[in-house]
């Protein structure tokens, strides 16, 4: 057979090929000439081989004239070349090394169901374009009859999938195989339990693989030091099997040297060290650990756990460390991190103050920590609905960054965006653009021209226009940021499906509901193999489908996926999260659409409730409350209820907004809707036009609420 296309334009792969004599002299020179195929085997029926091409062809390794002897031959070089791969590193633990073995503590500690585990590794695999469909269908149908060890030496794609995720530190492979790498370590220690005192305390391995020139230089240089290897090593007792079949063979390749590695292996020793990196170290090493593992778990959207590991550092450093050690304030500020994660916001800002105290009294007054825990203070009174206070922050941090960095520095980008973002919650468009704009300016000139970071820009750009009505702009900007992601990320990185998610968002207000839809199913498929099965950000995801169905009127299919959204939720957030009552609040509007009033008033409430405990007393978002609980009571024609609702909502909004936020429009507009329900039509008119001024003064001329409130007052004055 003629395989010499098998691995053209590959670009990290080497491959084994053979072929039949008829086609040998063709394509010798080519076989030679292609630096992706490392070895040529020859299957033919006759043994008579021309000598003097098997000579110039230094790729052919063998001529066989039976498929058993062949077979045997490719095996053995298939995992030749796999040993050959794996990376060692010298002079001790190297942080990928490190990192590695985190991720292989924390994913030992994740209880979870092992046939959803098998559920979602197949569709990942389905969604790969190199894995048979019948392996697939054996996993699913015989993980539970074999060993995990049995898994991993049969001839699945098992053992390549995950050497090559820790191989390429790739971790969507190693999360989706998190439970076979636990069944596998349990495995392999309940057999060390059941042969101790049957084996030898003493023995020897042995190892052998293929070693890079300059890798083997490294390693006659630290003699007497310390190697690390990320993966698991395939060892044998036979010293014969381990230098013949992997240790020579690696000698024909002029770039390598075959290295055979002999392991003293002391059971007592093995059994006392067997212990995780936290439980063998230093206080600092402990404290260190700790945090890692505590990252490790935020990228998980494991929160309660990282929130552990953050504090178990913190008990460490206090005992260990100074009271006002800058070691203290960087942990508090990681906690501060994961409370605002989890949307207890208060306390967040609580620890994220310790930090700034801390900071305070250990650093000089303009150093750039201090800066950074402005910015988080910021951040967290911009989550509150404290809007002064919020800029306040971001305006004490980005006059520090002003006196320490470089006129065009990436931070000082960073704090244009965020105050941009507060101007923008404010609904202050005008001042928003104008600071992501400034922001876009540093980027550009501090950044590649496709760095992701200009991609947020964009992003939010088009959050800002699509406020403003102006849907085209917004659209334009969302693109170029999703232009610039795919240039700079990875097909499947969770900020494309941002991208997506936010060009839905503007097909949604166009009200092209088909691409909306379309976008946001892009979106949620990226995260489905990017995320763990519930991350918030696939709760974000149904709850977008939820309301682009619900526009469509299809009332079904939107109460499903914001019911899927507020399962997720419940799972990975605490109960009360301020999404849960962003759930509760879109479930609410989809019974009110139904006409099934108690039910979205049951759902309001109990998103109110919620709003009650994490926000502060006049945060938007309770006047969002109050305002749809008002709308079911006005459908019900309880006109009193409704007018008492809707003013407390304004109430709130007079005191967290702005005097021309349109929000505030949309209020009058509400209590006008009301008077003209009740008949008192003076009373409507004089609402309509608190909202019509405001809106002309907030948005685009021709804004659609514009056209929506003159229409109102037309009514009215005809009643009139």
């Amino acid at each position: 057979m003629d395989n010499k296309n098998l691995k053209q334009g590959a670009s990290d792969s080497s491959s084994s090929s053979s072929s039949s004599s008829t086609a040998r002299r063709q394509i010798g020179p080519e076989i030679q000439a292609m630096p992706q195929l490392e070895t040529r085997y020859v299957f033919c029926d006759n043994e008579s081989y021309p000598e003097e091409w098997t000579k110039t062809v230094s790729k052919v390794k063998g001529v066989y004239t039976d498929i058993e002897s062949i077979c045997q031959a490719l095996e053995i070089d298939r995992e030749r070349c796999d040993r050959a791969m794996i990376s060692i590193s010298f002079k001790g633990l190297d942080p990928l090394f490190m990192y590695t073995q985190l991720l292989k503590e924390t994913l030992l500690e994740i209880e979870d169901d092992y046939r959803q585990s098998i559920k979602d590794l197949a569709e990942y695999c389905r969604e790969q374009d190199d894995i048979p469909e019948d392996q697939i269908k054996q996993l699913e149908n015989e993980y539970r009859n074999h060993t995990s060890i049995w898994w991993y030496t049969a001839e699945t794609f098992i053992y390549s999938m995950l050497n090559r995720g820790l191989r390429q530190m790739d971790v969507n492979i190693m999360l989706r195989m998190g439970f076979f790498i636990r069944h596998r370590h349990n495995h392999i220690a309940q057999l060390h339990r059941e042969q101790q005192g049957s084996k030898p305390i003493k023995f020897q391995v042995f190892h052998a693989q293929g070693l890079s020139n300059e890798d083997f230089e490294k390693m006659k240089k630290t003699k007497g030091g310390l190697m690390s290897f990320n993966t698991f090593l395939l060892t044998s007792r036979d010293r014969k099997i381990s230098l013949e079949n992997f240790a020579r063979p690696a000698t024909r390749n002029p770039t390598s040297v075959g290295i055979l590695l002999v392991m003293t292996i002391d059971t007592a020793i093995c059994t006392k060290l067997s212990t995780s990196f936290a439980e063998a170290s230093t206080d600092k090493e402990r404290s260190d650990y700790y945090q890692q593992l505590g990252k490790v778990y935020t990228d998980m959207g494991e929160y309660s756990k990282s929130l552990s590991s953050y504090e178990k550092s913190l008990e460490i450093r206090k005992i260990a460390l100074s009271p006002n050690h800058p070691d203290l304030a960087i942990s508090y500020n990681n906690i501060g991190l994961i409370y605002d994660n989890m949307g207890e916001y208060s306390k967040a800002l609580s620890s994220y103050e310790r930090s700034l105290e801390i900071r305070k009294i250990a650093l000089p007054p303009n150093h750039h920590d201090l800066a950074t825990s402005y910015n988080n203070i910021g951040i967290m009174y911009k989550n509150m609905g404290e809007y002064s206070k919020a800029l306040l922050s971001y305006e004490r941090s980005l006059e520090i960054r002003k006196i320490v960095l470089p006129p065009n520095h990436p931070d000082l980008a960073a704090s244009y965006n965020n105050i941009g973002i507060v101007y923008n919650s404010m609904g202050e468009y005008s001042k928003a653009l104008s600071l992501y704009e400034r922001s876009l300016e540093i980027k550009k000139i501090a950044l590649p021209s496709n760095h992701p970071v200009l991609a947020t820009s964009y992003n939010n750009i088009g959050m800002v226009y699509g406020k403003m009505g102006d849907y085209s702009k917004a659209l334009s900007s969302y693109e170029r940021s999703l232009e610039i992601r795919k240039i700079a990320l990875p097909p499947n990185h969770p900020d494309l499906a941002a991208s997506y998610n936010s060009i839905g968002n503007v097909y949604q207000n166009m009200s092209e509901y088909s691409k909306a839809l379309s976008s946001y199913e892009r979106s949620l498929e990226i995260r489905k193999i990017a995320l763990p099965p519930n991350h918030p950000d696939l709760a974000a995801s149904y709850n977008s489908i939820g309301n682009v169905y619900q526009n469509m009127g299809e009332y079904s299919k939107a109460l499903s996926s914001y019911e899927r959204s507020l399962e997720i939720r419940k799972i990975a957030l605490p109960p009360n999260h301020p999404d849960l009552a962003t759930s509760y609040n879109n479930i609410g509007i989809v019974y009110k659409n139904m006409g099934e009033y108690s039910k979205a008033l049951s759902s309001y409430e109990r998103s109110l409730e919620i709003r009650k405990i994490v926000l502060p007393s006049n945060h938007p978002d309770l006047a969002a409350s109050y305002n749809n609980i008002g709308i079911v009571y006005d459908s019900m024609s309880v006109y009193s209820k409704s007018l008492s609702l809707y003013e407390r909502s304004l109430e709130i909004q007079k005191v967290a907004l702005p005097p021309n936020h349109p929000d505030l429009a949309a209020s009058y507009n509400n209590i006008g809707i009301v008077y003209k329900n009740m008949g008192e039509y003076s009373q409507a008119f004089r609402y309509y036009k608190e909202a019509e001024e405001i809106w002309k003064k907030s948005l685009p001329s021709n804004h659609a609420h514009i056209a929506l409130v003159k229409s109102n007052i037309e009514i009215v004055k005809n009643k009139m």
